[in-house]
Order: structure tokens, then sequence, then C-alpha cells
């Protein structure tokens, strides 16, 4: 017999992983106890994070930058399932996406070390090869056939969240809302039959706030911006996102692209696609796809323009500071 919305307990767990926290919201019969769950959250976010971490030297990923050209190399198959992944949006985006910028993520200061000149002027040099022409990738192994550097970032956390839920229902709660530093994954419906609400971030640098909200069920979603991870360079704010084409940050982005997918792995993959393509090309492509998506563009000091394609991104309840809306 099922339990009626008011015999049920609001849940919430959290924990560290990838330099943030991971978190899952759900509802469950009075008494429950969620140390055993806690503890398979907590493990698998620890396994995706120990497979493709750039921060670890000895995580899987890591191991295959270290092997050399040419050598097949065993991978854990979680690890081959992300590459797969971002190789095939990679393809699909026209190298948009590219999981082969490690060098330049490196050399520019994102990664574990700080920013070096040297390694800046490799990275924009290099005659480069996308992901999806350098990696062949078996059942279980892979191996590179032309020089590469693989960063996971744009994708990894999402992939994080898809594991979170796959654990809750694994321990049999078929709804709930997980995430990972603002990328989330909505399970089923809340326990009154409303779907999860989820906050869209404004692009504000200075503080947190709402831009707007998503009611989901049974999607994800993922947001890429410039706002939280950037760097200054003589006066100007450079984002983490990589332009694969020059091998260095984004000149001239949106502040943000929030998208959402099926999955929270190709949410992340493609908000970053569609960030390096801005919001004509990405609109399109966007479009194209099929995918919900938001881009918020900068405007001068003003609340920013908007670029919305899909039915999932409506106008904001007010117009205040809004001077031009461009939802398709």
């Amino acid at each position: 017999m099922s339990k009626m919305s008011s015999d049920l307990v609001r849940v919430a767990l959290n924990g560290p992983t990838m330099g943030t926290r991971w978190s899952a919201l759900f509802f469950a019969a009075a008494g429950y106890d969620p140390a055993p769950l806690r503890m398979a959250l907590q493990a698998a976010v620890d396994e995706v994070d120990a497979q493709m971490s750039t921060w670890k030297s000895d995580s899987a990923l890591m191991r295959i930058n270290a092997a050399p050209t040419g050598e097949w190399m065993a991978v854990p198959d979680r690890l081959i399932d992300v590459l797969r992944l971002g190789v095939d949006i990679g393809r699909a985006s026209g190298g948009a996406f590219d999981i082969g910028m490690g060098d330049a993520v490196t050399a520019w200061g994102f990664g574990p070390e700080a920013a070096a000149g040297d390694l800046i002027r490799a990275a924009r040099e290099r005659a480069r090869v996308p992901a999806h022409g350098a990696l062949e990738i078996g059942a279980r192994h892979v191996r590179k056939i032309a020089p590469i550097v693989l960063d996971l970032n744009g994708i990894a956390k999402g992939y994080g969240v898809d594991r979170l839920a796959e654990t809750l229902r694994e321990h049999g709660v078929a709804a709930g809302l997980v995430g990972v530093d603002g990328e989330m994954r909505a399970l089923g419906l809340r326990p009154d039959g409303q779907a999860w609400t989820i906050a869209v971030e404004a692009p504000d640098a200075g503080r947190r706030r709402l831009h707007s909200v998503l009611a989901l069920e049974e999607a994800a979603v993922a947001t890429s911006g410039d706002y939280r991870h950037w760097i200054e360079v003589q006066g100007r704010r450079l984002s983490h996102t990589m332009d694969p084409t020059r091998g260095t940050p984004l000149i001239a982005s949106p502040a943000s692209v929030t998208v959402v997918a099926r999955t929270c792995a190709e949410a992340d993959a493609w908000a970053t696609a569609l960030m390096v393509l801005g919001p004509e090309r990405g609109a399109d492509l966007a479009r194209a796809r099929g995918l919900d998506a938001l881009f918020l563009l900068h405007n001068e000091g003003a609340s920013p323009l908007r670029v919305a394609v899909g039915r999932l991104f409506p106008r904001p309840a007010s117009d205040d500071g809004y001077r031009k809306d461009m939802t398709r």
C-alpha cells in the first residue's frame, strides 16, 4: 500500500566531491535509515572522481594522458562510457565540445597548476586534432591515435549526477532530486504529484541570485558560464571554457548557457558546446538537436539579454531590466 504524502519525511543528504558538494533530496517513510544510501552515494561520486579527475595523478584518465600514442590502455567501464559520450557530442557539435583541451586548461591555470606563459604559447600554437579524431575507443580499451591531453571537466560532474540518480534507484528510491555544484537531475515527481523545481542562476559574479525557475520531471539540467571560474588578463575577464580552435579561453561568449537533456552528462557537455558556439550558431544547433536551451547574454551592466530554444524557458515573470527578449 502506497504512503500518502503526509506520511513521508524529507531526507536531504550531501557530501564532498570534485572540489564541491553533491546533494540528494527525496521523501521516505518515517523511521527510514539513510546511512546505507549516503555511503552508496558517496562511493558513486568517489568512483567518478577517482577515474576522471585531472587533479589526481593516479586517476584512470591521467594514466591515459601519460600513455604513449598508439598504445592500447585498459580503461574502467564508466570512463569508457564518458569518453564515448564526449567523443559523440564532440562530433555532433562540430568540435565545439572537445575533451582534448587538457593542455590548454592546464596552461591557463584552470587545473592544479598556475598559469604558465610557455604552456600558453604551446597550447595556442599546437596543431589540434579533435578528440573524435584522436581517440580510438574499444569495448574496454582506449588508445590515442594522435597526440592529445584529455580533460573531462565539461562532462564529469554531469556524469556524477547521473551516478547519484542511478544509485537512488538501485536503493529503491524512485523519485528525488540529485546534484553536484548546480548540475541537477530530477527523478519522478514530488509526493504531491508536482514536478521538482530547480533554480536557474543569474550570471552574476558578485552574488548568487535567481534568474528563473524550471519544473522538471525525469530530466536533467546543467549550466555553463563565465561568471564563477575565470581569470583576468590585462583587465579583461576570460572564461574557463576553452575555444577548441584557438587553444585559449573564449573571448566573446554568452554569460551562461543552461541546457535541459535526458541525462546530466549530456546536459553538461551540450551546455559547454553551446557556450563555445554562441547564441546564433548555438541556438540553431540546439533547435536541430531538439534541446531546450537558455542563453543569457552580457548587456553592458544591465540585466542580461536572453535567447531561448524549446518550450521549457518562457519569458521571465517580470521584464525588469530586459531590454530585448529573443526567445525563439
